[in-house]
């Protein structure tokens, strides 16, 4: 009887020790489980990007005047620029071009100026030269031509061969003179038409020159209204500076924007952008403001992608236009975008990492009880971090995380809908 009893102890003993292991082995092999329960609450899918503030509405500052190309001028230096952010009235200096090959030009053009001069002085004087000359010889044509007709009257007297002679000689000398009168005249419209021609190279060459004269002012560049400076973008969005050089098709050196409409201009991939359309409302926080939260609309969605300057992939531009009007904004403040594509007021949803495919089912790995199961999920909108669940797990549901440990055999539970839903609300 002693022995069985040591027995039963022994036993008893040995299974408890088994079931001891059992129990704490299991939950220690199991420890290393992360688990999560369906959130619910609103559910919304963002696109998050990051932008820079610019003006809606801005005036230019043109660094190179129209008359530019005009005068053969394609590219000029800027020489000096004031420091960005200036606040300037109207009138106030901005910047200066480079005036070297202006200066330059003027004058060589000055001394071509005093060549015409001088070719027109030179043609008035031979014109008042030549005409006196005519005129003198058609003085001196007159009285020959007059003391002829009196030889003419005292020859009535005289043989006729003496009176034809005579005559002879008067026609002769009446000819004379009406030729040079003629062609006195035409002298006359000879060398007005000289002049003329001399007087419009004179005339060209100042028009130039003072074209040059008035253009050099304009290289001294002032601010054509009230506001802050803010330096234009080259086409590579490098903001310009002293050296840069100025063209007739992208004159502008600065501008004023109008600091009470102010807009984020951010860029989106090319899978994003497909997300995007006007009229979406956008979250607008400031990396200067962090404290700040803004409100925006999306106002336009480009249609065509572009390669900005270190990126290896397309983007394309997106224009957020933001609705409150705030004083301490700025152009080129940095901003991160949340636009709004789609949002759930009451939704039930896990995190991306609870989620698993297989051959094209969605399911997750469901704790009940001791059991690990399989769950088949329908599911709903997918952000950044969550994935909606419209069927397959309830709110009180202990989701796995990670991935179980062991994984084979275990049993698939397909959702119910109804019952799901039911489970939602």
């Amino acid at each position: 009887m002693k022995t069985q009893r040591w027995l039963l102890i022994i036993g008893g003993i040995l299974m408890l020790g088994f079931l001891t292991w059992t129990f704490f082995g299991s939950q220690s092999a199991t420890s290393s489980d992360l688990f999560t329960n369906p959130t619910k609450g609103k559910f919304q899918v963002l696109v998050t990007t990051t932008g820079e503030l610019r003006a809606k509405n801005s005036i230019e500052i043109q660094g190179l005047p129209p008359a530019a190309m005009q005068l053969g001028f394609y590219r000029v230096a800027i020489s000096d620029l004031i420091a960005e952010g200036t606040l300037v009235e109207k009138g106030d200096y901005v910047a200066r071009l480079d005036k070297n090959d202006l200066q330059s030009k003027i004058q060589e053009v000055s001394l071509s100026l005093e060549q015409a001069r001088s070719q027109y002085t030179q043609a008035k004087l031979d014109s008042a030269l030549e005409l006196s000359e005519k005129r003198n010889n058609i003085v001196n044509l007159k009285f020959s031509m007059e003391e002829k007709s009196a030889e003419m009257e005292q020859s009535r007297f005289e043989a006729p061969s003496t009176q034809r002679m005579v005559k002879l000689e008067y026609e002769k000398a009446d000819r004379a003179y009406t030729q040079a009168t003629n062609n006195y005249e035409k002298q006359i419209a000879l060398s007005v038409a000289k002049v003329i021609e001399k007087q419009s190279e004179f005339d060209k060459v100042q028009n130039e020159l003072n074209d040059l004269k008035k253009l050099e002012e304009q290289f001294t560049i002032m601010a054509p209204a009230n506001g802050m400076v803010i330096y234009k973008r080259e086409w590579n969005g490098q903001k310009r500076k002293v050296g840069d050089m100025v063209e007739p098709w992208d004159p502008a050196v600065a501008t004023l924007p109008d600091l009470s409409t102010m807009e984020s201009v951010t860029y989106v991939n090319e899978i994003d952008i497909q997300k995007l359309t006007k009229g979406q409302q956008v979250s607008i926080g400031l990396d200067a403001m962090p404290e700040k939260t803004l409100s925006g609309e999306v106002t336009e969605v480009a249609n065509i992608g572009e390669q900005r300057p270190n990126s290896d992939s397309k983007v394309f531009e997106v224009v957020i236009l933001i609705k409150e009007k705030d004083t301490t904004l700025r152009p080129a403040m940095t901003t991160s975008n949340e636009v709004l594509i789609n949002e759930v007021e009451e939704a039930l949803y896990i995190p991306l990492e609870c989620l698993h495919v297989q051959d094209s089912v969605n399911f997750v790995f469901k704790k009940q009880g001791s059991k690990t199961l399989k769950q088949v999920v329908q599911l709903g909108l997918i952000n950044e971090n969550d994935v909606q669940i419209l069927a397959g797990l309830g709110i009180d549901d202990r989701v796995f995380l990670s991935l179980p440990e062991d994984t084979t055999g275990l049993a698939w539970i397909p959702f119910d809908i109804l019952s799901d839903q039911q489970a939602i609300k």
